[in-house]
């Protein structure tokens, strides 16, 4: 997990206690909305329709740990970066593309402990090109 830029010692032991007591059959979908980090679309009739929010029914403290290594991962990795930068064009919040980019670690933690193999950027992004990293 430490192959994750942004996932420190402490951060991967935090995220691992979190994600050790979850059930072996979960899928990815799951463990995410375990985390509270799925989007909640608020849609009632015809006339209200919200914009879809992070559901924050999860484990908090998961999300919480998963917060810093985003920050520091749309930082320092190329692959996350495009994905982040790609979201601000898409006229996404500043957090709300953190919160996505969280997302998608956990989605790679997933993969990673599903396969059995260190974290590939590429893989996780297949279509985004790198981007350099900023100063």
């Amino acid at each position: 997990m430490r192959s994750i830029p942004g996932i420190g010692e402490s951060s991967a032991l935090q995220i691992l206690g979190e994600l050790a007591v979850l059930p072996a059959d979960l899928d990815v979908r799951q463990w995410v909305a375990h985390s509270g980090l799925d989007p909640r679309h608020h849609v009632s009739g015809s006339s209200v329709h919200h914009p879809a929010r992070i559901s924050r029914a999860g484990n908090s403290h998961l999300r919480r740990v998963l917060y810093m290594p985003a920050m520091v991962g749309v930082r320092f990795d190329p692959h996350l970066r495009a994905f982040y930068e790609r979201l601000l064009e898409r006229h996404k919040t500043k957090l709300q593309a953190i919160l996505a980019a969280a997302r998608k670690i956990l989605r790679a933690i997933y993969g990673m402990f599903r396969s059995r193999c260190s974290y590939d950027g590429a893989r996780l992004f297949p279509l985004l090109q790198p981007v350099g990293r900023a100063a």
